[in-house]
């Protein structure tokens, strides 16, 4: 065994003495797509966790969630809520562009959140690549509290914030490593966004990309943490100390603190960590996971937040618990639910039925910044709906990546259990020909697969006609998928001028299951299987799949009507732990 797993096994050894209130807790603590997470205890706030995640493309954008107990997390605060304070991310293209990365800090009242607006098709050589801002609120409750960007200079992502004992503030980032790996350092103005010089602290342990960088400051040490290895099969977390804040930083002889690289663990990629203390002042750290196995094939949910305790002595090095689904660490204290706040529970159930003078739940999203316009709740003629405004672009637009400033149609929500069941009612007036409303799980432009009602020519056995009737399509798209995955039907005479209930229903940790049913009979036996789709067909990126609707014409000038009611979710399963293969004969 290696000296790092002896010593992560001292740990969890230390851990399980402490107390005879260990806590058991499962993983991961923020399910769904919620990665790169960064988490502190702000006592000023009744004692109360903080955690904030990268959010790419999605909006509203950089989602702040808050626990008393480290296991109730309510969503707090988007704190990317209005389209005017980041403009650019309406026309990013790629699903690896976005917001990346952020880190949430705390400091003399105010909260501050660091990160990086990425634009991932454009040369990593040029400036324009990298967008480094800082965003600050005295009330992270509020969205709308959070300010607008204050934009620094710095050729590269995943910045960080310290301040040390002097007064003095720095911000930590990580090298564009195709250019240059490394993390760099300087200070910085945090009001104005003026920096001084950078000088690189360390170039990590010789893993791929060296990133995600934080600073803190213990025992007279000051300790460099770092993700390397890329956010993958590789991923690790690794340490570097200092006696001085501007280096020069030892690598620990012990690195990697924590991964799962090279095991069989069900988690892997883990990476990306946090430190933050308790109540009690003990240790733990947050970190981002992918729930797929060595194989590394099917994580169709996406990078997800993950809880760990850490033991650290004084003088010496952190040591992290190894990551799993069931954990046991330092003890929690009693459960404590969270009144304030915009939204619900991380992996709360939906039933949203939009009543009129309601407004659309903040835990809902759009692909990049939407257009306000195309989302109109309850409307007169239609109470207790949405009305969805028929974009021009569909889901896949122009090329899988990009959707111009016009942008798409299209509301959703993370799945964050591992087996669910999603649906809505539809309401369709169509009067053109590929005019269509439906659901879809999206990862993204290029890998989705959705179920709707398209108004399409009628086929007969020997040809098409000019008369044009609603169908049933099932499509999707994929890097990895096979072909023939068009599926089409007119609908069902009996079926016509009537709302419509679409699901989509995750089958097992593999497969979801597309099914339509009228929407007055869909308690009944009359749903109908459209299609499969593959976990493995939407695992792929930076992000995680998204569960929600849709209305477009296709290309085609021109509306029509499509709304949505009786919105909802039922998370029913989350996986943990690889799924046992039976034996033969068992």
């Amino acid at each position: 065994m290696s000296l790092r797993r002896l010593a992560a096994l001292a740990a969890s050894l230390l851990v399980a003495g402490a107390s005879a209130d260990n806590s058991t807790y499962l993983n991961p603590i923020l399910p769904g797509f919620h990665p790169d997470p960064s988490c502190i205890l702000v006592p000023e706030w009744d004692n109360t966790y903080f955690c904030a995640t990268s959010s790419f493309l999605v909006f509203p954008g950089l989602p702040i969630h808050a626990s008393r107990d480290l296991q109730q997390w309510k969503l707090a605060s988007n704190a990317l809520s209005r389209p005017e304070q980041l403009p650019d991310l309406a026309i990013a293209a790629r699903s690896t562009s976005g917001i990346w990365a952020p880190t949430m800090r705390f400091h003399a009242g105010v909260f501050y959140l660091v990160t990086t607006l990425v634009f991932d098709d454009l040369p990593k050589t040029t400036p324009a690549h990298w967008d480094n801002f800082v965003m600050t609120s005295t009330d992270p409750y509020n969205s709308s509290a959070w300010s607008d960007p204050v934009h620094f200079k710095f050729h590269g992502y995943d910045t960080s914030p310290f301040w040390d004992d002097d007064g003095r503030s720095y911000i930590t980032g990580s090298h564009t490593f195709q250019i240059r790996p490394g993390i760099d350092q300087a200070e910085i103005n945090l009001q104005t966004g003026q920096t001084g010089n950078y000088t690189t602290l360390w170039a990590g342990t010789g893993g791929m990309a060296p990133e995600g960088p934080h600073i803190y400051k213990k025992d007279g040490w000051y300790y460099l943490l770092i993700a390397e290895g890329g956010t993958g099969k590789d991923h690790m977390v690794t340490m570097a100390r200092s006696r001085s804040v501007n280096g020069p930083y030892e690598g620990y002889e012990l690195n990697p603190v924590l991964t799962n690289a090279n095991t069989s663990e069900y988690f892997q990629a883990i990476g990306h960590a946090d430190i933050f203390q308790d109540t009690l002042g003990q240790w733990w750290s947050c970190a981002l996971a992918v729930r797929t196995g060595p194989e590394f094939l099917n994580y169709p949910i996406g990078r997800e937040t993950i809880l760990t305790p850490v033991t650290w002595e004084e003088g010496s090095w952190p040591v992290f618990q190894p990551v799993t689904g069931t954990m046991s660490g330092w003890a929690f204290s009693a459960i404590s639910s969270i009144e304030e706040g915009e939204g619900g529970l991380v992996d709360a159930d939906d039933h949203i039925t939009f009543p009129p003078g309601s407004r659309i739940p903040p835990h809902l999203v759009h692909w990049r910044i939407p257009r306000a316009e195309k989302y109109i709740v309850s409307p007169p003629d239609h109470p207790n709906t949405l009305q969805l405004v028929p974009s021009v672009l569909n889901l896949t637009a122009y090329d899988g990546r990009y959707a111009g400033p016009e942008g798409q149609t299209f509301l959703s929500r993370r799945q964050t259990h591992t087996l669910f069941t999603y649906q809505v009612d539809i309401e369709y007036e169509f009067n053109q020909e590929e005019q269509e409303v439906g659901v879809t799980a999206f990862l993204d432009q290029a890998h989705h697969f959705d179920l709707s009602v398209v108004n399409l020519a009628l086929t007969t056995d020997s040809y098409e006609t000019e008369t044009l009737v609603p169908h049933l399509r099932f499509r999707g798209i994929s890097r990895y998928a096979l072909a023939n995955l068009t599926h089409i039907v007119a609908l069902p005479p009996h079926w016509q001028d009537q709302p419509l209930t679409f699901q989509i229903r995750a089958e097992n940790d593999t497969h979801y299951g597309f099914r339509v049913a009228p929407a007055a009979d869909h308690q009944g036996d009359e749903y109908t299987t459209m299609g499969f789709a593959s976990g493995v067909d939407l695992s792929w990126g930076f992000t995680g799949t998204l569960l929600g609707v849709y209305a477009t014409t296709n290309g085609r000038a021109g509306g029509f009507g499509a709304y949505v009611g009786n919105w909802t979710y039922l998370g029913e399963k989350q996986q943990i732990a690889a799924a046992a293969v039976p034996e033969e004969g068992g």
